[in-house]
């Protein structure tokens, strides 16, 4: 399967559905900030659902961590069948995610609990990808093929009534949810290869740029206070963290590694993120970074020989 970012990843194989529990939010009752290994924090800690890619196997199954490192669980296990992409609800009581068979053919989004089980269709999703609940938990936004293109749609979380909203001769991948539920950012991607952030309001259909045209801009995450983190590639030819405001002003770069950081997410108070790093070679592990939103205090969560991508931190 390729990413929307142009890079092939390595799915292509069975994978996953079967309930095992997972514990309730993990909550330390400490307080203080212990820096990079980060097991003191001041806020309450939840868990992080990401895919994970394991080419012995060859699956991919839906994984929760605690933000601190530990041994993972595995929330999803179904032979012939990939889960990826997960989307936590906003009461982090389930989680939303795309399912897609042996044969690369795209299934669909599915929800579950938060411990893998009670799994559910959405109907009317058939190749969708990129699903995004919104802040009141009653919709999911995601990206779906129109002829040759993929547009945004928005859904009630049953599936009904699915309202597309972008009609473009591009493709319009991951949306995410400003946290008034006024507006979504996502990436637009032309014909050339390049793609910039883009948003619309949802009142009005409104849309207008957050980035430049001819940039490499993927995969934005809009925090609660405000702003949108999001992974460019850069003049280095490395895949680069960045954050912007809504406006499209202040950008800044966080990370700045040789090494391509991807599918960036908010901690819920807005102080860390928790991203993937990988190397230049799609057969190079992947692994999960977590990194304050100032870029200090790096640490690396995951640590195998496996390809853990697209993590969401629980609200």
């Amino acid at each position: 399967m390729t990413g929307a970012s142009g890079t092939t990843r390595p799915r292509r194989a069975l994978v996953a559905a079967a309930a095992l529990a997972l514990a309730a939010p993990l909550t330390l009752a400490a307080s203080g900030d212990a820096g990079a290994t980060g097991v003191v924090w001041a806020s309450s800690i939840r868990t992080i659902v990401f895919a994970r890619y394991d080419a012995a196997t060859p699956v991919e199954d839906l994984y929760a961590v605690a933000p601190f490192g530990g041994s993972p669980t595995r929330l999803t296990y179904t032979p012939a069948v990939s889960d990826v992409m997960p989307s936590w609800s906003p009461d982090g009581k389930r989680v939303a995610f795309l399912r897609y068979g042996s044969d690369g053919a795209i299934d669909g989004i599915w929800t579950m609990n938060s411990g893998g089980g009670d799994l559910k269709a959405v109907p009317g999703t058939a190749g969708a990808s990129d699903p995004a609940w919104s802040p009141d938990g009653t919709r999911i936004a995601y990206s779906k093929p129109v002829g040759a293109e993929r547009e945004i749609y928005v859904a009630d979380t049953d599936g009904t009534p699915t309202t597309r909203l972008t009609h473009t001769a591009e493709d319009e991948y991951h949306p995410t949810w400003s946290p008034d539920g006024g507006y979504l950012a996502y990436s637009r991607a032309d014909a050339s290869g390049h793609s910039r952030l883009m948003k619309i309001r949802l009142s009005t259909l409104e849309q207008t740029p957050v980035t430049l045209a001819g940039s490499q801009d993927w995969t934005p995450d809009w925090s609660r206070g405000g702003q949108i983190v999001f992974s460019r590639v850069d003049s280095t030819g490395f895949a680069h963290l960045h954050v912007v405001r809504p406006d499209g002003g202040g950008t800044h770069r966080i990370t700045s590694a040789r090494a391509n950081d991807r599918s960036p997410s908010w901690s819920p108070d807005g102080r860390r993120l928790v991203f993937t790093r990988g190397g230049t070679d799609d057969a190079d592990p992947e692994h999960l970074f977590v990194v304050r939103a100032d870029g200090t205090g790096l640490f690396q969560l995951t640590k195998t020989d496996s390809h853990d991508l697209e993590a969401d931190w629980r609200p």
